[in-house]
């Protein structure tokens, strides 16, 4: 019989910090754990509880899923919800929790997109699924062109008035249809909250479409995802093999293509001036996202406890020299 699970009572005391999300009066952990892989049915469910216990108890507060996380499709959040009946729920008021819709979920045209009644739907069974009354923040998982935005904000607005969300995202928004989600709930007392973004040492395109500083400017966090770059950014491909197992190796989410000789020089210099730092590779493009304070959280996806605590690793040395960022850029080109 297994013990009853009781939170460290240090969780608070460690390496962890916390960043103001925007003009808000949330606080979000430097690192949030996302469930996108390794948290389904198909996945150790033993595994999966003692990363999400090992993640609260080393401060981590946010935890992000989507209704279509898993595989298959909402056992990720399913998951979750055994978690949440089984030990998390003393803790409920300590927990950032995050879901989203908006990517295909269920058949029919009701089941992707961000039509009112798919969102609204969806966060119905999200509830249901994770065991909870209502959710931190639920998002719009991306720009439907389809649908007017009217709509989809409008949505989010009375589902927060309803008291299923607390606070409403975006998430791979352009900049013309953010500026406009972020007037539109902002003009209703529903501001806001977090853009949750694609960003990496080697995607830098929400900085280059302006799409941080935009996030930044409206009063919303800015929350990154993909910081490895699907695992690109690990130590796992500097010698150019593919193990077996590894994402590459599986094709679905990184292709063998990503990893060109070209790619593979510059992986090991940014290597190279992460060991000068005392630093995996991991976890300097981990650091580097937190450099500054224009990133509230980072996302990691991990498969261990020994995965995740290497990450957390990362926020022992977030502060870099204007040399070792010149250095970077100077590797990736884009000095």
């Amino acid at each position: 019989m297994s013990t009853m699970y009781e939170a460290d009572e240090k969780r608070y005391d460690g390496t962890m910090k916390y960043r103001r999300a925007g003009r808000s009066g949330i606080l979000l952990s430097e690192l949030s754990l996302g469930l996108w892989h390794n948290f389904g049915a198909e996945n150790d469910f033993e595994n999966s509880k003692q990363m999400l216990h090992t993640a609260f108890d080393k401060g981590i507060t946010q935890f992000d899923l989507a209704n279509n996380y898993g595989p298959p499709n909402g056992s990720a959040e399913e998951t979750f919800g055994k978690v949440m009946k089984s030990s998390f729920s003393p803790y409920r008021s300590e927990l950032f929790i995050a879901t989203k819709a908006g990517h295909e979920m269920w058949p029919g045209p009701y089941g992707d997109w961000g039509s009112r009644k798919s969102l609204m739907n969806s966060l119905d069974q999200s509830l249901k699924r994770m065991n909870l009354d209502y959710v931190d923040i639920f998002y719009t998982h991306r720009y439907d062109p389809n649908t007017p935005l009217e709509e989809t904000m409008q949505a989010l607005v009375d589902l927060v008035k309803q008291g299923k969300t607390l606070y409403v995202g975006i998430s791979k928004y352009p900049p013309k249809a953010a500026a406009f989600a972020y007037n539109y709930l902002r003009e209703r007392d529903v501001p806001c909250l977090l853009y949750q973004g694609r960003y990496n040492l080697l995607n830098r395109e929400v900085e280059k479409e302006g799409i941080i500083d935009q996030a930044n400017e409206a009063g919303a966090g800015f929350v990154a995802f993909s910081p490895l770059a699907q695992g690109l950014l690990s130590d796992r491909y500097l010698s150019g093999n593919v193990e077996k197992g590894s994402r590459m190796s599986l094709g679905q989410f990184l292709r063998r293509t990503a990893l060109t000789d070209e790619r593979l020089k510059q992986l090991n210099r940014l290597s190279e001036i992460a060991g000068e730092r005392g630093q995996s590779l991991a976890e300097m493009a981990l650091a580097w996202l937190l450099r500054g304070d224009k990133v509230t959280s980072v996302i990691v996806g991990t498969s261990s406890v020994a995965q995740l605590q290497k990450n957390l690793n990362a926020l022992k040395n977030i502060s870099f020299s204007t040399e070792e960022l010149e250095r970077i850029d100077r590797v990736l080109g884009t000095d």
